[in-house]
């Protein structure tokens, strides 16, 4: 059985990581951080007595759950009202740390203006690409490769089997690779 202090410290390493998997999702910052929230309390509440290492299985089930009430309400809400705020691209440079980038360990300067510029415009076009793909693969490749789970991991938390894991990932790197070579961006 865990203690509150490993609970904590689970939630806050996983904290930044889901909310920008939220952010792709449904496309809207406060609502992230909200079903990121939820989903943090949900675990916390439900799941705090489980052993830690159940904890990663639970709460990417716990969220994406969550993020699949989320549409459902959103759903039903613009059958009645169609509210065109929902549409909005929001940005999404918060979390960039100018110092971090032109300070390496030794204390020198390592990325130049124009480094530091084309660096970003390709991070965005990769988000942006990432936020194009259809739910379920974008879902999957999050799980896959920015979360680090495996494929058995991750049909778990996406509830289901393995082969459509593989498929959806394979999917959504065809899609991306793609896209990025459509903007002249080859990795």
């Amino acid at each position: 059985m865990a203690n509150n202090q490993e609970l904590n410290d689970f939630l806050k390493s996983v904290e930044a990581r889901a909310f920008k998997r939220t952010v792709y999702a449904v496309r809207d910052d406060d609502a992230a951080l909200d079903i990121v929230q939820d989903s943090m309390i949900r675990l916390a509440q439900s799941y705090s007595d489980r052993p830690a290492s159940e904890w990663p299985m639970l709460f990417q089930r716990i969220l994406s759950n969550a993020t699949m009430d989320w549409f459902r309400r959103q759903k039903v809400r613009n059958a009645v009202v169609q509210n065109f705020s929902d549409f909005e691209v929001s940005d999404e440079d918060g979390d960039y740390d100018l110092l971090e980038s032109l300070m390496s360990a030794d204390g020198s300067t390592v990325e130049s203006a124009a480094d530091s510029v084309s660096r970003e415009q390709i991070l965005h076009s990769v988000e942006e690409a990432v936020a194009d793909l259809p739910a379920r693969q974008r879902e999957a490749f999050l799980l896959r490769y920015w979360e680090e789970l495996d494929v058995a991991e991750t049909a778990a938390a996406m509830g289901c089997s393995e082969g459509s894991v593989k498929t959806h990932c394979s999917r959504a790197v065809q899609a991306l690779a793609k896209a990025l070579r459509a903007r002249g961006i080859v990795l």
